[in-house]
């Protein structure tokens, strides 16, 4: 279904200087060219330039939308000028996305600025409508945004979205938008260049979860991003469970700090994610369970290190095994809304050194070295 997009303001600081009257000029139709975006204009959009992106762009529901240009270099045939793109995705975002843009300009007959390009600045991510026109579908709880597909195959996206936020509302309670963006660009590639990072990071993996907090240190606009090409492979439970997971990472957000260590932020995801699908724990975790069944008991809780896309799949696998089995041991043992509290007790740390170690103690009664040798124990209960 295609969204129509509402109508705010522009937004026009910190424009040029009368020093550089090239770089106000460019301003003035940047403001322009946004403004006729947010008004549905496309009349407007193509006095501007090219009208490549109204097309693209025209069925994002937008709440903002603003250039603020920060350089302008003089070319042969006209200019390049660098600019910080903002916007906010309407019910989803409360503060502004950032975006860092090129944008190549020529003269008109008349001496006016025209847009012939905008790309993404060099090392800079792209944006969705970079790779196609985007097309997006509204659940009830979420808002699935493709580029180049149609509605049809975003459609059963947002189906799962719509379970996710409830089954991650009810054990993380309504602190949080309890809504998700969901991006599926058509291919892996597509998926990297969204998130500014080799394919082979994450080839093997179905989604990720990306927010960019704002200086209040909210995260106003996280993003579930797909791998298609992973996810297209998981039966109907994997992909409720990956969007379930990833959910719970936007749900969190707000309490996961530089404190959080990887093993408890990915643990609560999966364990959010399993709960109520029926599977045993040598089902969920069949790579610890091997491990185990070889002798090869782990004698710490996974490193941030082991949860690096590039590491060997078998032990990324059992880094997220053993984390689940953690937060899972601690919901078993001292109750979920202790898990929860644990894992807020940690987010309040502004750094990592004893943030887990003081959380352990406060929230759970126990010590690093007691509660290491209670996962342990616990997953030889759980998979021998």
């Amino acid at each position: 279904m295609a969204l129509g997009l509402l109508l705010p303001l522009a937004g026009c600081a910190g424009h040029g200087t009368a020093s550089d009257p090239a770089r106000a000029e460019v301003q003035r139709v940047l403001d322009r060219r946004a403004g006729a975006l947010l008004g549905h204009d496309a009349s407007a959009y193509g006095a501007t330039g090219t009208r490549t992106g109204y097309t693209r762009l025209r069925a994002l529901p937008l709440a903002s939308f603003a250039y603020r240009v920060t350089s302008v270099r003089r070319t042969s045939s006209g200019a390049v000028a660098a600019a910080d793109l903002r916007y906010r995705v309407a019910g989803y975002d409360t503060a502004p996305v950032d975006a860092r843009r090129t944008l190549t300009l020529s003269r008109t007959a008349d001496g006016a600025w025209y847009v012939s390009a905008d790309r993404p600045a060099a090392h800079a991510e792209q944006q969705l409508w970079d790779q196609g026109t985007v097309t997006a579908v509204q659940g009830a709880h979420s808002l699935v945004l493709g580029a180049g597909q149609p509605a049809a195959a975003l459609r059963p996206y947002a189906r799962l979205a719509d379970r996710a936020v409830p089954a991650v509302t009810r054990r993380w309670g309504t602190g949080w938008s309890r809504r998700v963006v969901v991006l599926v660009p058509r291919t892996l590639a597509g998926m990297a260049a969204l998130l500014g990072s080799p394919a082979a990071n994450y080839r093997g993996i179905a989604a990720v979860t990306t927010g960019e907090a704002a200086a209040s240190g909210r995260a106003p606009a996280d993003r579930v991003v797909v791998n298609p090409e992973a996810y297209s492979g998981l039966g109907d439970l994997g992909r409720q469970v990956v969007l379930t997971h990833e959910t719970t990472h936007v749900a969190t957000r707000a309490h996961t700090t530089a404190a959080t260590p990887l093993w408890l932020s990915e643990g609560c995801a999966d364990w959010t994610g399993y709960l109520d699908t029926g599977r045993t724990p040598t089902e969920i975790a069949p790579e610890l369970a091997r491990a185990l069944a070889d002798g090869q008991t782990p004698d710490a809780l996974p490193t941030d290190k082991d949860f690096g896309f590039t590491s060997d799949p078998t032990e990324l696998a059992e880094a997220y095994e053993g984390a689940w089995l953690a937060c899972r041991l601690i919901a078993d043992h001292w109750g979920p809304s202790r898990l929860i509290a644990f894992y807020d007790a940690v987010g309040t740390h502004t750094r990592r050194t004893g943030a887990v170690e003081d959380a352990l103690k406060s929230v759970l009664g126990t010590t690093p070295a007691d509660f290491t040798a209670r996962w342990r124990a616990y997953l030889a209960a759980q998979l021998g």
